[in-house]
């Protein structure tokens, strides 16, 4: 008998009811059967109500019985933690995020499994993926300066059925890019239409939380740190979720783009402060955890993810407060198995 899929979207934001595009994703939910979690912050509207949306307050969270939500930090992206808690506790088993200035693209909608076809990169290093849908010199936001500019190792070959639960769909017009590239580069970027492709042990791109896909087997990989940048959340989380993905013979799922952003006002200076732990240190927290010893099986999940966060605190990047979130993480998690 074939599983039921039960689809749910997770958003963060702060904006208002008025916001065209949870507007549009609302709508849109529920003509395809999606549950939509908005994931609300110290700065949302009080009077937040939107057909079609199940919006969490910062006073739901708190009531919600789960023990990160007094632990997260307000006015933080990370809270959208508490929206992957309460998707998984709604029995979702395809969790989609997105952000509040990406519109739904042909082909977000469509249900894509996690045992797909795809063309299969490992030990590549470093790899691009931008390239691989465009000619253009771009790349994506945490990728190491230091390597943007190394050859394309793309040599189109046989796909293989890869087990994915972890998919990255990519951004036209205002794509998933650091503040380096915006402030030196030609705008808007429209990424070809290309078949899928897949990465693999001993092979590393950093993913973002703007257009992915999770299944449960990757769930408790969803954990956003709070102790960094709003900047650098999703990506760190991206290289800890890449290593050990590895250890369970894993792949992750990049596809052409399914959104295209109208991107909120942003201060690039800002962004480029924000992002320079990155710059300065993404070469080493990959070289690092490709090192550690970790343990094969998705129920090491936890314990992997714990050595794999000590590096960033051993690095004196992220305050090892977050081991405490993290428990607090695992905890919520415990409870809705």
């Amino acid at each position: 008998m074939s599983q039921i899929v039960k689809k749910s979207l997770v958003i963060t934001s702060i904006a208002g009811s008025d916001n065209n595009v949870l507007q549009d994703y609302a709508k849109k939910s529920m003509e395809h059967k999606v549950h939509l979690i908005v994931v609300g912050d110290a700065k949302s509207p009080d009077d937040f109500n939107l057909n079609g949306c199940d919006f969490y307050s910062l006073s739901r969270q708190h009531e919600s019985g789960f023990s990160s939500s007094r632990l997260l930090p307000e006015n933080h992206y990370s809270r959208k933690n508490i929206g992957y808690l309460a998707a998984i506790q709604q029995g979702t088993t395809v969790l989609t995020e997105t952000d509040d200035d990406n519109y739904a693209a042909d082909g977000f909608w469509n249900y894509r499994p996690g045992e797909i076809e795809a063309e299969l990169y490992e030990n590549c290093g470093w790899l691009n993926i931008y390239r691989f849908f465009s000619e253009q010199h771009v790349w994506p936001r945490g990728f190491p300066l230091s390597y943007i500019s190394q050859p394309d190792n793309f040599i189109s070959g046989k796909s293989h059925l890869c087990f994915c639960p972890i998919q990255q769909g990519l951004a036209d017009i205002n794509p998933d890019v650091d503040a380096v590239f915006r402030l030196v580069s030609p705008q808007p970027v429209v990424f070809e239409k290309r078949s899928e492709i897949a990465i693999g042990s001993g092979t590393w791109c950093p993913f973002n939380s703007q257009n992915t896909v999770w299944f449960p087997e990757a769930f408790p990989l969803l954990y956003l740190p709070s102790f960094c940048s709003f900047r650098m959340t999703d990506i760190w989380r991206s290289l800890v979720a890449q290593r050990i993905c590895w250890e369970n013979r894993w792949k992750i799922l990049f596809h052409e783009p399914t959104v295209w952003q109208e991107r909120n006002k942003h201060d690039l200076m800002c962004d480029f402060r924000d992002e320079l732990p990155g710059y300065l240190n993404n070469a080493e927290i990959v070289e690092r955890l490709a090192k550690l010893s970790l343990y094969a099986g998705p129920e090491h999940i936890a314990e992997n993810m714990l050595l794999c966060y000590q590096i960033f605190i051993d690095m004196k990047l992220i305050d090892k407060k977050e081991l405490v979130l993290m428990d607090a993480w695992f905890r919520d998690l415990c409870k809705l198995r």
